[in-house]
């Protein structure tokens, strides 16, 4: 994909996108640090363990970050680690709901310029 062609109509917004490439990690390292970032989630030093399950790309410890998010109510930051994960039957709820708000927000906007 394209990011700068993809984002060039934010030019006039003074925003920077941040893209990330994976990382190769080698099978046995990755499994090391996999079971690092499950001895942190399971202490309760759910950042750490986050950083390691991103660096990784193991979805599952992204997912059960996602779970912790949402039982915090940070259903932004919930949704964003189930589309990392891909998690789409855990994500899919919360974009719905969101699409409601949104929804609800245009439709008294409308209806307080009428």
């Amino acid at each position: 994909m394209d990011y700068k062609k993809a984002f060039e109509k934010f030019k006039e917004h003074d925003a920077f996108i941040k893209t990330t490439v994976p990382r190769n990690i080698e099978g046995s390292s990755k499994a090391a640090l996999n079971r690092k970032g499950n001895i942190l989630y399971n202490s309760g030093e759910i950042e750490k363990a986050r950083r390691i399950f991103v660096t990784t790309g193991y979805s599952d410890g992204i997912s059960r970050v996602g779970d912790h998010y949402l039982s915090q109510n940070k259903i932004l930051d919930a949704m964003k680690m189930y589309w990392i994960a891909p998690d789409r039957p855990k994500l899919e709820p919360l974009l719905s709901q969101l699409a409601g708000v949104l929804s609800g927000l245009i439709s008294e906007e409308e209806e307080s310029n009428d």
